[in-house]
């Protein structure tokens, strides 16, 4: 049944979707006509290529699925999906990005059907993680993509940053890969659809995301307890600010008041290098003064028996020991439900230094910032003193990447430039591999691993 069931799927995602898509794909890509005589443009050919190379995936897939169970198609599917990234590679940096986000948001990305394993389970803030592996601010940056990124088996996903007003950010190309480091460099600026254009989305994917799990919630299964307010997975909002805005907490205190109803967290982005003046907000009277104001404006509003979302700060990998200090004072003064460590950073450490692209300003992240973000988290668990959960993000490419963080006092990991190169087919690879280091040394649960390196 499951198999006749995943071949009509795969028939209808082929004739209905697969096959429009290089058409719109050679619209970004194509140039006009410049002569009498016919010619096909090179990224047509491309598009032709990718078309052909789907075509056939979807055939063998449907051949395939005939004689598979549901959970081996679907690691089939993820496993396909490999294919595709070499096209994207082939286009500019942030058309690829706008493709996987439009992908996503039609459902042409796999779901996932396989279970997580019990051992990544974990409860934080109150709320059922089935996984602590999730995706940084950055991506969807306009809520585009929640049920289709949370449907490819990440534990939790973060939108945003969103802005009060939209905003285009900064001036491009403002995206760069450096592949061969697993980096990339960006300077996109808060470039936001706007709060007004987001809440719409979100209310319209948290209605039906209830919907859904109301309708199947009697199996009461386990499964379907893991999640949200809306459904299994857990939503985080990234707020910001606009970049011609005076005062920045009446930013975030829009942004507590129209999106955090849909919100399972909240984050404070005080730490992007690309919006001048932000990362001032990152210092002790600053910081105080922006957390409480936006702490007061989630209070004040009416909350059920779950209480109001926590409230995070994102802090940036470029800080000083005196600097650190500060934030954790703070973040112990006034209780905050806890921190991402870290946004992108401004240096250059090896080998990127030696790459010409390393000229180009903006963030960097992925794999040459692993390190640098690590003991940041390291230092931030120690002054903390373990008592606020911290989100270990910065150069995760591996489930082995993902334990490190969680050793140095990470409760939860997020990634993105990897998945950027690696594609979906990387998620499920590192919660497999994540548990196999906590079952290697004699971790019965991710709370038990957590800051084992500070200890």
């Amino acid at each position: 049944m499951a198999a006749r069931a995943a071949g009509r799927l795969l028939k209808d995602f082929v004739y209905r979707r697969v096959i429009s898509t290089p058409l719109g794909a050679s619209r970004h890509c194509s140039s006009s006509a410049a002569s009498a005589a016919p010619k096909i443009p090179h990224s047509s050919k491309k598009g032709r290529l990718l078309t052909g190379a789907t075509i056939g995936l979807a055939i063998a897939g449907g051949a395939y699925v005939s004689t598979v169970d549901e959970a081996t198609f679907c690691g089939w599917l993820f496993s396909a999906t490999k294919l595709v990234n070499p096209f994207f590679a082939l286009l500019d940096a942030e058309v690829a990005h706008t493709l996987a986000v439009s992908a996503a948001s039609r459902g042409w990305v796999p779901r996932e059907k396989r279970p997580d394993p019990p051992i990544l389970g974990l409860d934080v803030w109150g709320r059922q993680f089935s996984n602590p592996i999730g995706l940084a601010a950055g991506f969807d940056k306009n809520a585009e993509a929640v049920e289709g990124l949370l449907g490819l088996g990440f534990g939790f996903v973060e939108v945003g940053s969103v802005t009060p007003v939209p905003q285009d950010g900064n001036p491009k190309p403002r995206l760069f890969r450096l592949r061969q480091e697993g980096a990339i460099i960006n300077r996109c600026g808060f470039n936001s659809e706007g709060i007004v254009a987001v809440a719409k989305r979100l209310g319209a994917q948290h209605g039906k995301r209830k919907l859904e799990t109301s309708s199947s919630s009697s199996s009461a299964d386990d499964e379907s307890k893991h999640g949200g307010k809306a459904g299994p997975g857990i939503l985080g909002v990234n707020l910001g600010k606009n970049k011609t805005s005076e005062d920045a907490a009446a930013d975030y205190v829009q942004g507590v008041h129209t999106l955090s109803q849909y919100a399972d967290y909240l984050v404070i982005n005080v730490s992007s290098p690309n919006t001048p003046g932000l990362r001032m907000l990152q210092g002790r009277k600053q910081l105080k003064d922006l957390v409480k104001k936006v702490q007061a404006a989630r209070d004040e509003m009416q909350w059920g028996e779950e209480g109001p979302p926590p409230l995070l700060v994102k802090i940036a990998p470029d800080l000083s020991r005196e600097d650190l200090e500060d934030i954790a004072a703070v973040a112990l003064a006034l209780r905050l439900d806890g921190l991402i460590i870290s946004n992108t950073t401004i240096s250059r450490p090896d080998p990127v230094n030696k790459n010409p692209v390393a000229a180009e300003t903006g963030g960097l992240s992925g794999k040459p910032l692993f390190n640098l973000s690590t003991e940041i988290l390291k230092e931030m668990y120690i002054l903390t003193r373990g008592k606020i959960p911290l989100i270990g993000c910065g150069g995760v490419s591996s489930g082995e990447d993902a334990y490190k963080k969680i050793r140095a006092g990470a409760t939860l990991v997020q990634l993105y430039t990897a998945f950027a190169y690696g594609g979906p087919a990387l998620i499920h690879q590192m919660k497999t591999e994540l548990a196999e280091c906590l079952e290697r040394d004699g971790f019965k649960s991710i709370h038990e691993a957590v800051g084992a390196d500070c200890r």
